[in-house]
C-alpha cells in the first residue's frame, strides 16, 4: 500500500492538506483520499472520496459528502496510421459529459481536443510543441472555440527533476509562474506565484504546495 500527503499553503488563506491510500489489487487500483475537513470536527465524510481504476481503461469516483459518481472510460483506436487516444467523461451529479481526444504527429507535435456535451461550441484545441533534441522545452496554446479566447502554457525541464512553468489566460488576465522540482528522495514541491494583469495593484498570489509517497 502508498500512502501519499499533500500540503498547500496560500497567503492569506489557511493551509490545507491531502492524504491518499493506494493499493494495487490484482489489475485494479483502490485508491481513497481524504483532507483535513475529514478530521477538523472529528471524523467525518466531508472531504472523502473513493476511487476504483484500471490504469488506461477506466477509473471510477465516488464522492461520499454529495454522493457523487464520476466515470471516465479510455480507449485508443488506429486511424490514418495514427494513434488516437479517446477518454470519455461523465460526472452524474454535475449532469456534465465530455469527450478527449488526442493524437501525437511525432515525439515533438501533439495535438488534442477536448468537446463538453450540452452547450454548442463548447470545444478546446491544444497543440503541444516540445523543441529540441531533448525536448526540455514544451509550448502549448490552447483555444477555447465558445469564447473565442486564448491560453498559453511554456515549461522548461531542467536537470535534476526541477520545471519552471509560465501561463497566461486572455480571458482572466491572468500570468503565471511556478517552479517545481519532482524527487523521489526528497519529496516533491511546487511554488506559484500569480498576478493579475487587469488590476491596478498587481500583488501576487503566491502559492505553495509539497507533497511526500510512503510506503505503508
Amino acid at each position: 500500500m502508498k500512502a501519499t500527503v499533500k500540503g498547500r499553503y496560500e497567503v492569506n488563506k489557511s493551509a490545507t492538506a491531502v492524504a491518499t491510500l493506494t493499493n494495487n489489487a490484482g489489475d485494479v487500483r483502490l485508491k481513497a483520499s481524504m483532507t483535513d475537513a475529514t478530521f477538523v470536527r472529528g471524523p467525518s465524510l466531508n472531504g472523502l472520496a473513493l476511487s476504483l481504476e484500471k490504469p488506461g481503461a477506466f477509473i471510477l469516483d465516488y464522492y461520499l459528502p454529495t454522493k457523487d459518481v464520476r466515470f471516465q472510460f479510455m480507449n485508443s483506436v488506429r486511424l490514418m496510421e495514427k494513434t488516437v487516444n479517446l477518454t470519455y467523461t461523465h460526472a452524474w451529479g454535475d449532469n456534465r459529459t465530455a469527450l478527449d481526444g488526442s493524437v501525437a504527429f511525432d515525439p515533438s507535435n501533439k495535438v488534442s481536443v477536448n468537446y463538453a456535451f450540452g452547450t454548442p461550441g463548447a470545444c478546446k484545441v491544444k497543440y503541444v510543441y516540445a523543441h529540441g533534441e531533448l525536448r526540455q522545452t514544451v509550448l502549448e496554446p490552447c483555444y477555447d472555440v465558445f469564447n473565442n479566447t486564448w491560453d498559453f502554457v511554456l515549461t522548461r525541464n531542467l536537470d535534476g527533476g526541477d520545471s519552471l512553468k509560465a501561463t497566461y489566460h486572455t480571458t482572466t488576465k491572468n500570468l503565471g509562474l511556478e517552479w517545481s522540482r519532482d524527487s523521489k528522495v526528497n519529496g516533491c514541491f511546487k511554488i506559484s506565484a500569480t498576478v493579475n494583469l487587469a488590476e491596478q495593484q498587481k500583488a501576487p498570489k503566491l502559492i505553495a504546495e509539497s507533497t511526500w509517497n510512503y510506503e505503508v
